[in-house]
């Protein structure tokens, strides 16, 4: 039986479409251009194109992560990267990082860590007879968590809080993370050994999800040959600052979006709740993700207003993810199926 979905969930999926309405109402007959900003938007074009030649030194070929990679960072959402062991994810997070700037903190999942390796802890001090906090990892601009699937459901949850809320709580007290805050995450497929499988609450906290895959011969020629992949990175160099890559994604979410565009996102991820061999389908959460994913593709299209197609393009990263099916195959693989026949069911607004 598939779960009930309340009107309080509709509700807030289609508060999304209220607010673009009320803003396109408010920005009158003015051009996309002077809605949004032209300058600031000029800006985050630019750095979007200067983070895909960068990532494009180091991970050869792989044209959907690179721009997944590039879509989180302008989206301000986080990044889900599944695949096989040794098609470079981790050198992925890493070239992004130096990209953006900022140290990558990396945290290695595996079946012993503990909520606290995450977050940081309270320690007690003598001198001072009082609880200091330590805080952990999770404290960075961007964190890379290696094989998030290998960490049990219990030391997961410790990300829950940081990727919504970004802060940390312990003991009564919160502490915010530094802004911007970007989780990459990979998991390795299901079929292999150690593994456990994300909760959906976690799942639907990444805004874009994304294989590598296997780079085509010519690629991995050049990759035995020393040439991109980790060897690049020592010659790589950031193209802007956090507060830079902040305004970017400031100028990112300005971008405007019509209110048949947001009912057409809001339309796929409803049907999605409701489509054949679906247990769980696309949130309120997901819906807004949608649209400001798809403002991130506008971006790097250079264009300061999303069209149907930006939607359509963002689609499988944004939602196959987040679907669960009835016959409790995990694999995003088969969920992409489903995505692909709400693309094709779903009528596409015109101009």
């Amino acid at each position: 039986m598939k779960p009930a979905h309340t009107g309080h969930q509709a509700g807030a999926a289609e508060a999304i479409v209220t607010r673009l309405e009320d803003g396109a109402s408010a920005a009158g007959h003015r051009s996309p251009s002077t809605v949004s900003g032209s300058t600031d938007v000029s800006a985050a074009m630019a750095l979007g194109q200067a983070i895909l030649d960068n990532l494009g030194q180091v991970l050869l070929g792989a044209h959907d992560a690179l721009h997944a990679a590039a879509i989180a960072t302008l989206s301000g959402g986080h990044l889900l990267i599944e695949d096989v062991p040794g098609v470079g994810k981790t050198v992925l997070a890493r070239a992004l990082a130096t990209s953006l700037g900022v140290e990558l903190s990396r945290i290695q999942g595996h079946p012993d860590l503990l909520p606290t390796d995450v977050t940081g802890v309270s320690v007690f001090s003598p001198d001072t007879s009082n609880w200091d906090f330590r805080p952990g990892p999770v404290f960075a601009h961007v964190v890379l968590v290696d094989e998030l699937n290998r960490t049990p459901p219990r030391t997961q949850s410790a990300l829950l809080e940081t990727m919504e809320e970004r802060q940390v709580t312990v003991d009564g007290e919160s502490w915010p993370l530094p802004e911007p805050h970007l989780v990459i995450a990979t998991q390795n497929p299901h079929s292999q050994r150690g593994t456990f499988p994300l909760v959906e609450s976690q799942l639907d906290r990444f805004a874009i999800g994304t294989p590598i895959g296997y780079p085509d011969h010519a690629h991995e020629a050049q990759l035995a040959l020393h040439q991109g992949g980790k060897y690049a990175l020592a010659s790589l160099q950031p193209v802007c600052t956090p507060e830079t890559w902040k305004e970017a994604q400031d100028a990112t979410e300005s971008v405007l979006v019509s209110p048949a565009v947001a009912q057409y996102a809001v339309a796929i991820c409803r049907a999605s709740r409701t489509a054949p061999g679906v247990l769980l389908g696309a949130s309120p959460r997901a819906a807004i993700w949608l649209i400001r994913t798809a403002q991130a593709h506008a971006i790097l299209s250079s264009r300061s207003y999303v069209v149907p197609g930006d939607v359509k393009a963002v689609a499988i990263g944004c939602l196959a993810h987040r679907i669960i099916l009835d016959d409790g195959d995990e694999r995003i693989g088969h969920a992409v199926h489903v995505v692909r026949g709400l693309l094709e069911s779903t009528p596409t607004p015109r101009p």
